[in-house]
């Protein structure tokens, strides 16, 4: 009799498909990103980019609930990142602000697509320093700023400064600044906590939950403006947390 579609081994090769399946759907929003963006429709491809953030983070759980992690996952996933988050949000950045160097002369016109390429290369290291420091570091921190937030930083950047109203050309001296400090962030020593030493389990403390909802809310009626401020805020919670540690640190005996 032959074997049902149904038996644990063939459920086995169809859950081992779904992470990666994920994972190609967070670079099939990167890819869409760069598009929209070469084509102007920079609200499109700032969304596509945070698409992209939601299929990062739910493919690696899934992966770990279902027992169906390997190694070519995680390469797979870190490849499908350098597009998502190094590529897409450069990109998205040149075409919006950057390209508008070439009005400046030629010698800054190589700097708007210089800064455009010196993120996705720190979006590169920071992908290869973090495959090969995993297992090695405390989980509760990032060394630099994840690439992830760190595009998150860039789009949101673009997006809300969009709905404002400004143009790219207006603020290229601004949205310079900030594709090269979210760059160097990336490939920084600075701890940016990872909030995996979250409280796990059904139960988590009130403030928990009164914070998500404050966030959600927020993001419901700010939109751009507020992903724009929660990024923001991110990036320097690693700068202003180092500062404190230096201010405070306790004296040699």
């Amino acid at each position: 009799m032959e074997p049902h579609d149904d038996t644990p081994t063939a459920r086995s090769r169809g859950i081992y498909l779904l992470p990666n399946l994920l994972t190609t759907g967070g670079l099939f929003a990167g890819f869409y990103a760069i598009l929209a963006a070469a084509s102007g429709n920079f609200e499109n491809a700032c969304i596509a980019v945070f698409v992209a953030g939601l299929f990062d983070g739910v493919d690696g759980r899934v992966a770990r609930m279902t027992g169906t992690t390997s190694d070519f996952g995680v390469q797979y996933d870190s490849l499908a990142d350098l597009v998502s988050f190094g590529m897409a949000p450069s990109l998205v950045m040149y075409h919006w602000a950057l390209v508008g160097f070439r009005a400046d002369g030629p010698v800054l016109a190589k700097v708007g697509w210089a800064a455009a390429f010196l993120y996705a290369a720190c979006a590169a290291l920071r992908l290869a320093r973090f495959n090969t420091q995993v297992g090695s570091v405390d989980k509760r921190w990032f060394i630099g700023l994840a690439s992830p937030a760190a595009a998150a930083l860039v789009v949101s950047f673009v997006w809300a400064m969009t709905t404002f109203g400004y143009s790219g050309q207006g603020l290229r001296w601004l949205a310079l600044v900030v594709t090269v400090t979210a760059g160097l962030l990336m490939v920084s020593r600075i701890k940016y906590y990872s909030f995996k030493g979250f409280p796990k389990g059904e139960r988590v403390p009130f403030f928990v939950l009164a914070l998500i909802v404050l966030v959600i809310a927020g993001l419901f009626i700010a939109q751009a403006k507020g992903l724009f401020a929660i990024a923001l805020l991110y990036a320097l919670s690693g700068p202003v947390y180092w500062v404190w540690t230096r201010v405070h640190r306790k004296p040699a005996a």
